[in-house]
């Protein structure tokens, strides 16, 4: 079976499909593999590093490609490369199904079988393939880091002879993964760190990381069966805003977290909320890509706002390439691990399994997978 990886071509993307020590897992399963010229390059890793575990290098895309059996790389493919794709091959990514139905739709065409890797069901079994989790995982620890260089003040508090300076006041707004680790980010640098988030079931994580969970009363709220908070009211949101307007005014940083799996992210900082804040206060909106969760947040833009800086820039993960790259890397080796055939030495695209239902977009010409159907089909 052959097993391409293709180095990523997005503006400023530093990250890699696959490193060296997940090709050679491959390699040792059976696969031929076969990975683009340069393609660890952004990373310090040159074509000699993938050649030693026994990878093979290429040039030609659009070749390689019509011959793939299985095609691996970290972002959406590029409309151009979708026609080389051979039919029947199996292509694995990230593809945000929700906002790219001409992609969708071109690999549906194309007759390839489609994996959406931020598809990949929440479940025990499939947390080692869960690149969502460790790229936001990344994420959360890159925002700290980012505010604390970009803030006027130290984070820990220190007793001198010249006086003693307080903490730093760091308030999260989101405790799924990205904010859990931001908790644990800005604690270890000493900061008193207060959390919100809609669904009170993470009140204990937030707790054992030493952050303190900010209450809101918000009636029904919960969580979806893959662990994504669902979608407030306007009613929520209104009071959610009220109570965290108090405490983003307390903060000398506010970091948010808040998404919707599939939907554009909530605004939760009114501009209200911002002009509020201690002029110096720092604010990194983690959801900027899909919307953002700050009123006035640019992408890829720092923006002042009387004096509070909102920092909302993208691929977070991207810059810490390299563990981010070996994260993704092992997330997808786990990933073809889980099916490969060790007889017929092949991936099995097992259509009955959970996990290859729930991310599986494109087969046969067709878009299968129900959850972006939904979105697909026009409203009645």
């Amino acid at each position: 079976m052959k097993i391409v990886a293709l180095r990523e071509t997005a503006a400023g993307e530093r990250r890699v499909p696959l490193i060296p020590a997940s090709a050679e897992k491959l390699v040792k399963l059976g696969a031929e593999v076969l990975v683009e010229h340069n393609i660890g390059q952004t990373i310090g890793l040159s074509d000699e590093h993938y050649t030693k575990v026994g990878a093979k290098i290429f040039d030609n895309r659009a070749t390689t490609l019509s011959e793939a059996d299985l095609v691996l790389r970290l972002r959406k493919p590029e409309v151009a490369d979708i026609p080389h794709l051979k039919k029947g091959s199996i292509h694995v990514s990230y593809l945000d199904p929700f906002n790219e139905k001409e992609i969708v739709g071109k690999l549906a065409d194309a007759g390839v079988n489609a994996v959406s890797l931020e598809l990949i069901p929440r479940s025990t079994i499939a947390q080692k393939m869960d690149v969502l989790s460790s790229q936001a995982n990344l994420a959360g620890y890159v925002a700290v880091v980012l505010a604390a260089q970009r803030l006027d003040k130290i984070f820990p508090m220190m007793s001198t002879p010249a006086g003693t300076i307080a903490p730093t006041r760091v308030f999260i707004i989101g405790a799924g993964v990205a904010g859990l680790q931001a908790i644990a980010t800005a604690k270890r640098m000493g900061a008193i760190v207060e959390a919100f988030d809609t669904r009170p079931v993470v009140e204990e994580q937030v707790k054992s990381l030493g952050g303190k969970f900010v209450k809101v009363d918000l009636g029904e709220t919960g969580q979806t069966k893959d662990g994504y908070a669902k979608a407030l009211t306007d009613e929520q949101l209104a009071k959610q805003r009220e109570v965290m307007a108090r405490h983003c005014a307390n903060a000398d940083v506010v970091i948010t977290t808040a998404q919707v799996f599939g939907r554009r992210a909530p605004v939760i900082l009114t501009a209200d909320m911002v002009k509020g804040m201690k002029p110096g206060s720092i604010i990194v909106d983690l959801a900027v890509e899909t919307g953002g969760n700050v009123e006035g947040a640019v992408l890829d833009q720092e923006v002042d706002v009387n004096g509070v800086r909102i920092l909302g820039l993208s691929n977070m993960p991207g810059r810490v390439p390299v563990h981010a790259s070996q994260m993704f890397s092992s997330n997808l080796t786990n990933f073809i691990e889980h099916f490969w055939n060790k007889e017929q030495k092949a991936f099995e695209l097992r259509l009955e399994d959970d996990i290859i239902k729930g991310s599986l977009v494109t087969r046969e010409g067709k878009i299968v997978n129900e959850t972006v159907l939904k979105v697909f089909q026009p409203k009645s």
